[in-house]
């Protein structure tokens, strides 16, 4: 945590801009569960708000509809393996913590677990919308604590220096990519 920094409210949606794979987080009455989620996106500004889909199947969706909170942690490389296995079983089933030796620490404001090792953190309350959630799957939540490893965002952006892990972003069956160059769009030439 040593790295780990506060991100302005008004800039949190740019921790998910570039679209990488999220661990999904939550914890209710003692249990806790994570989930990776492909289909997180960023929605609004101020408020900042987050969409991301939760199959009814997963015990996620259960936790989460129980506790109104969740938060999304962006992955790294180095996680690329965690956030498979994650993904690929039910915590219904079995303690993911304990199975992957998943540690954590907890939100700064909400009684979430956020992984440790990753590169940034969205700490979110559900905003109910019972018919997009039974119809789509689909869950809003307002940020109320965003932060980030100093080391890859800041100034309000991401920035991977070389020798600095980055997100990943899931292709399919298991197959993801890691985010790439910076090109800057903004000179005049």
């Amino acid at each position: 945590m040593e790295h780990l920094r506060a991100v302005e409210l008004p800039k949190a949606y740019r921790l998910l801009n570039h679209g990488p794979t999220v661990l999904v987080s939550t914890a209710h009455a003692g249990e806790r569960n994570v989930m990776a989620a492909a289909w997180a996106m960023p929605l609004d500004f101020d408020p900042p708000k987050v969409l991301v889909v939760i199959d009814k199947a997963t015990h996620t969706r259960g936790l989460i509809e129980q506790s109104g909170v969740f938060a999304l942690n962006v992955p790294s490389a180095d996680q690329v393996r965690l956030t498979w296995q994650v993904g690929s079983e039910s915590g219904s089933a079995v303690d993911k913590f304990a199975r992957h030796g998943i540690s954590t620490h907890p939100g700064t404001s909400i009684d979430v677990p956020l992984i440790d090792g990753c590169l940034g953190y969205l700490e979110c309350r559900v905003i109910p919308e019972p018919r997009n959630e039974k119809n789509y799957d689909l869950f809003i939540g307002e940020v109320v604590a965003a932060s980030a490893d100093d080391r890859v965002f800041g100034d309000g952006r991401w920035h991977f220096p070389p020798g600095f892990p980055k997100s990943i972003h899931h292709i399919a069956h298991g197959v993801f990519f890691e985010t790439g160059a910076v090109i800057e769009g903004n000179t005049n030439s």
